[in-house]
């Protein structure tokens, strides 16, 4: 990935984990997968103590990402709510309860030799 590209995917990174942190998203995780899916570069993973929690969670990620310029190319799983995906191209975005969390373990599947960083690492 050349540099110009890399920076955006970060600044988008970046953004989307500031909109989780507004509402408090709980265990925000940013995976750098651009080395094993070829469908994204980032995948950033949060929970939601409730629905409610999760939905206005996917709700601030999309309105910072049209107040931005982005664009937010789908978004799955409004209905039940309790994960809800988001395809931002470059970044995708999984919100849940704690309870779909625990049981699909997408830390796990998705890490790299185990890495995986917060928020305020500086590999974001």
């Amino acid at each position: 990935m050349n540099k110009a590209v890399e920076s955006k995917v970060e600044e988008l990174s970046a953004l989307v984990v500031e909109a989780l942190e507004d509402v408090k998203a709980l265990d925000i995780r940013v995976l750098d997968v651009q080395t094993i899916s070829n469908f994204t570069d980032h995948m950033i993973i949060a929970t939601g103590s409730t629905v409610r929690q999760v939905k206005a969670l996917a709700n601030s990620v999309a309105v910072s990402v049209k107040e931005a310029g982005g664009a937010v190319l789908g978004q799955e799983g409004e209905n039940p709510g309790e994960w809800i995906l988001l395809d931002l191209g470059d970044v995708v975005v999984h919100i849940m309860v704690p309870q779909v969390r625990d049981f699909y373990n997408l830390e796990k599947l998705w890490a790299i030799d185990g890495e995986m960083s917060k928020p305020d690492d500086t590999r974001l």
